[in-house]
């Protein structure tokens, strides 16, 4: 079956990964695939370039779920995003789901797979939740073995997601930031870097998101993800159901200055607005690229 091609010309310069140089590509602009809006996805022109899935949704390997998928990638680039590896958590691995990460990629031809920089897992219960990790050295040290193995396994770049959070740990040894360059230089990986959750976090602990930002290896940042808040002036909560803020578009031009062109995307997940509206929110990053193209 023919697939949506990736432009080779759009490619980022080679990045070294595991002793091999490889070309990651960038895709552009696009948009979380959600259900709600495949079929308008699949009547509608072609308005944004690529997707983002929800790595669990399809690693069941549903006839139903893969036969949607495949429409969409014979017409679009899909990569994965995955919500449940727990890379931080003190429970083994879990081969077995890796294995299916690793079939699902394999089979979209997935550039490279995310997943975030948190734990969720504990004595073989899931909490099904993205939790933050202290920043302590040794921290550092378990996350970095332990993602060193996860991209070894997988056989393609592997990229951490930083978190929103509304607290730290008493026990934190660094800056989030800090322990963050520190996890993605020591494992040789990628950053799947969030600037909403930046802003939300900065917003709960206090922090100015210039200093997150401008301490970051932004060089291993090979996707950057866009998204609303709900904002309760007290604090602020990561919901994926707002339209982008000014203050977060702010923060990506700036990051989007120093990373060069990476591929972008807006995460829309509750209160769905339509697939075309859902578009026109993330294509508004374009006029942020031609700025600083023109500038």
């Amino acid at each position: 079956m023919e697939r949506a091609q990736i432009h080779q010309s759009q490619a980022r310069p080679p990045y070294f990964l595991n002793g091999t140089y490889r070309e990651l590509p960038n895709l552009g602009i696009g948009v979380g695939l959600r259900p709600v809006h495949f079929e308008e996805i699949l009547s509608s022109p072609k308005i944004i370039d690529w997707f983002e899935i929800i790595s669990e949704n399809y690693i069941s390997e549903s006839p139903e779920d893969l036969a949607r998928l495949d429409a969409i990638l014979d017409r679009y680039p899909v990569v994965m995003h995955g919500v449940s590896l727990c890379i931080g958590s003190s429970d083994p691995l879990d081969f077995n789901y890796l294995k299916k990460i690793k079939k699902l990629a394999k089979r979209i031809k997935a550039p490279w797979i995310s997943d975030h920089l948190s734990w969720g897992k504990l004595n073989g219960a899931h909490y099904h939740d993205l939790l933050p990790l202290p920043f302590r050295k040794e921290v550092i040290t378990y996350v970095v073995e332990r993602a060193r193995i996860v991209q070894d396994f997988l056989e393609i770049p592997f990229a951490l997601e930083n978190l929103s959070a509304c607290a730290s740990f008493h026990q934190d040894e660094m800056t989030e930031w800090e322990f963050y360059g520190e996890v993605v230089n020591r494992a040789d990986i990628l950053m799947m870097l969030d600037v909403n959750n930046i802003y939300v976090s900065s917003r709960n602990q206090g922090f100015n998101p210039k200093q997150y930002y401008q301490n970051l290896p932004l060089n291993r940042v090979v996707q950057i993800h866009l998204a609303g808040h709900t904002d309760y002036n007290a604090y602020c909560l990561d919901t994926h159901d707002h339209p982008v803020c000014d203050a977060v578009w702010d923060i990506y031009a700036e990051v989007y200055a120093k990373t060069g062109p990476v591929s972008t995307l807006l995460e829309w997940d509750d209160r769905f607005i339509p697939f075309k509206e859902t578009c026109e929110e993330a294509l508004k990053a374009r006029a942020f690229q031609n700025q600083l193209t023109h500038s």
